[in-house]
């Protein structure tokens, strides 16, 4: 569906008042009534999402995508994501859409497969070293106990570090999303999977591994994980707040995805 048709369809019906209705409420009563309007209504309202993740995002997808195609393919997520949501599901539709959107942006970026070899092997060699240190030291390497055990310099580790930050940002995701091949996934669960407990075990159980592994990072490394993945802000905007550069921040969160996927793939037991 073009940007146009999108947009047309978003804008039809909207002479209807929904102005006294919380978000909330008008989901409950679309599930009831079906009404186009109220559906047209809720995709506006939760537009300011799309354009949010579209932005932050934008270093995964921008070498194949432009963003307004990221944007009208949000829409028609929020509109699936309307027609899948169950209200007496213990999630707010925020958390499950933003989960869809994500989802959909990297889908998109695996169907491309757009990262170059090189790059990916930088990641793995890096990823690799820094499991053989967990396994020998008993915790997570400096970075430049790192860079001795590659026989590189500090600054060619960093700059390593660097240049594999968009491929972290997508590997991460992929272990936090439904689809991966990773041991330990966190996803939205179907209506039917909510009322089984060992789903909800498992769901829980991640959910503390995550806390326990996010509580180990140094300082520095939590701010910029709480601050991408929770405030949703992007590299430069995460330099700013942190008043460094924004290589430097690239740095700080690619080892932080790196311990946090050791830690959660359960790779140095």
């Amino acid at each position: 569906m073009t940007g146009y048709c999108v947009r047309k369809a978003v804008l039809v019906g909207m002479e209807q008042d929904f102005s006294q209705f919380t978000n909330e409420e008008l989901l409950i009563k679309y599930k009831h009534t079906k009404d186009i309007k109220i559906k047209h209504e809720l995709v506006m309202r939760y537009m300011y999402m799309v354009k949010s993740i579209s932005i932050q995002m934008r270093d995964v997808y921008l070498s194949f995508a432009q963003v307004e195609d990221i944007v009208n393919e949000g829409v028609l997520t929020i509109m699936g994501g309307i027609e899948k949501f169950d209200p007496d599901m213990n999630v707010k539709f925020e958390t499950y859409i933003s989960k869809r959107i994500r989802g959909m942006i990297i889908d998109m970026a695996r169907k491309q497969d757009w990262i170059p070899r090189s790059v990916r092997k930088n990641a793995k060699e890096l990823e690799q070293a820094a499991i053989e240190l967990c396994n020998r030291l008993g915790r997570f390497p400096t970075p430049q106990e790192t860079a001795d055990h590659m026989n590189i310099s500090l600054e060619k580790y960093l700059e390593a570090i660097g240049k594999t930050n968009v491929y972290s940002v997508l590997s991460l995701d992929m272990v936090l999303e439904p689809g991966t091949e990773t041991k330990k996934t966190v996803q939205m669960p179907a209506v039917s999977e909510n009322d089984q407990p060992e789903n909800h075990y498992l769901q829980e159980e991640f959910k503390q591994l995550l806390v326990e592994a996010i509580n180990n990072l140094k300082d520095n490394e939590q701010k910029v994980i709480s601050l991408y993945y929770m405030d949703e802000l992007n590299m430069k905007e995460i330099a700013h707040v942190m008043n460094v550069s924004e290589p430097r921040i690239s740095q700080i969160h690619s080892n932080a995805i790196q311990k946090l996927k050791i830690y959660l793939t359960g790779l140095n037991a």
